[in-house]
């Protein structure tokens, strides 16, 4: 009885390693992929196996991906879309809500799929992104559909692959690319809502006990004129020194910016005159150039003075002076300037920057 009872033991044991897997490469020699790109402060990521071509050129569309919805003979479904790449669930996960194709898609992850057509596909985000391919699809389970045109490559594509094209600051187009077909799906993000939301998470961490942050989000509204009263109470925070504030040229400017944005400009005003003997050279220099931007010639050319006064006979502050009064017409001082400038120059560009203000000064034009 002992033996037999050993020789079971075995046998179970034998049984139970022989379900353990190896790892292998995919069936058909798919290969496995992902690729991720940042739209806005939004990750999107996809998952998905890429199938060849593999000398089936012309059979693919209309073939072995057939046209809109398929009884693939096993699983449940029977009428399935194309899984959007071979063997596992084509997935896509997005970080943030976002628009496809105009439509709105919670954040989330999803398995995606192709009901393919060669003047107009479908394209489907379902809430099962668990399922084998599409063998289990479920209209029931679909969160978002919409009508793509494919478009037809001239060169063929061997790997079916995503990528991600088109980038703006807010938006992207995935593309799915195979043979000589590729889908192109606009992939949209509210940047404004969804970096203010990260602003306000963040800054409730560990992140918002120092100064810095709070500027950074304050300057970030301003660049992007939005959210302007919540952005007064984070400059504010990053100046206060009695909570984690520092008031330095950089945290007193973006709350001078911020004022100038809600038209509180005297406001604003003092607040620059506080900030301006905290400047470092670069600083009060960048300061009167962006003054001179904003058609403010007469202030950019206190700035620039005052920038002089400090840090006498530097190239950045005799150039100042060069801009400042070129800025406000005055061409023969700004070339007197100009000249001083030249020999100090810290390199060749800047050489070439200043030789041209100077031949644009002879000829009575503004340098800036």
């Amino acid at each position: 009885m002992k033996t037999i009872a050993i020789a079971a033991l075995m046998l179970l044991g034998i049984s139970s390693f022989s379900q353990r897997l190896l790892t292998t490469p995919p069936s058909g020699g798919n290969k496995k992929a992902a690729v991720k790109e940042r739209i806005g402060i939004t990750d999107v990521t996809i998952n998905y196996d890429r199938p060849r071509v593999n000398n089936r050129e012309g059979k693919i569309w209309g073939q072995l991906v057939p046209v809109g919805y398929s009884d693939q003979q096993f699983g449940t479904s029977k009428a399935a879309p194309w899984r959007a790449g071979a063997n596992e669930c084509t997935t896509i996960d997005f970080s943030t809500d976002v628009k496809i194709e105009g439509q709105y898609l919670a954040a989330g992850k999803y398995g995606f799929f192709i009901a393919y057509g060669p003047e107009e596909s479908t394209i489907i985000f379902s809430r099962d992104y668990t399922s084998w391919g599409s063998f289990y699809y479920d209209a029931s389970k679909n969160v978002l559909t919409a009508k793509i045109k494919p478009v037809a490559l001239d060169k063929s594509v061997e790997w079916l692959k995503y990528e991600f094209v088109n980038q703006t600051e807010n938006s992207a187009t995935i593309v799915l690319s195979w043979e000589k077909l590729s889908f192109p799906i606009k992939v949209e993000v509210d940047l404004l809502k969804t970096q203010i939301e990260s602003f306000r998470k963040e800054l409730r961490t560990d992140i918002g006990f120092t100064w810095m942050p709070w500027q950074i989000a304050a300057q970030w509204c301003v660049d992007h004129n939005t959210n302007l009263e919540e952005a007064l109470q984070w400059a504010d925070t990053s100046i206060n020194p009695n909570v984690l504030g520092n008031k330095n040229f950089t945290s007193l400017s973006t709350k001078s910016q911020v004022l100038v944005k809600l038209g509180r400009n005297k406001e604003a005003d003092a607040i620059m005159k506080e900030a301006l003997p905290l400047g470092t050279m670069q600083e009060i220099h960048l300061y009167g150039r962006e003054l001179v931007r904003q058609k403010k010639n007469k202030e950019a050319l206190e700035v620039f003075q005052l920038n002089y006064n400090k840090n006498p006979n530097q190239f950045t502050t005799l150039f100042g002076l060069a801009r400042g009064y070129s800025a406000n017409g005055d061409y023969k001082k700004a070339l007197e300037y100009a000249q001083k400038a030249l020999p100090l120059t810290p390199d060749k560009v800047n050489t070439l920057n200043v030789e041209k203000a100077i031949g644009l000064l002879k000829e009575g034009k503004d340098i800036n």
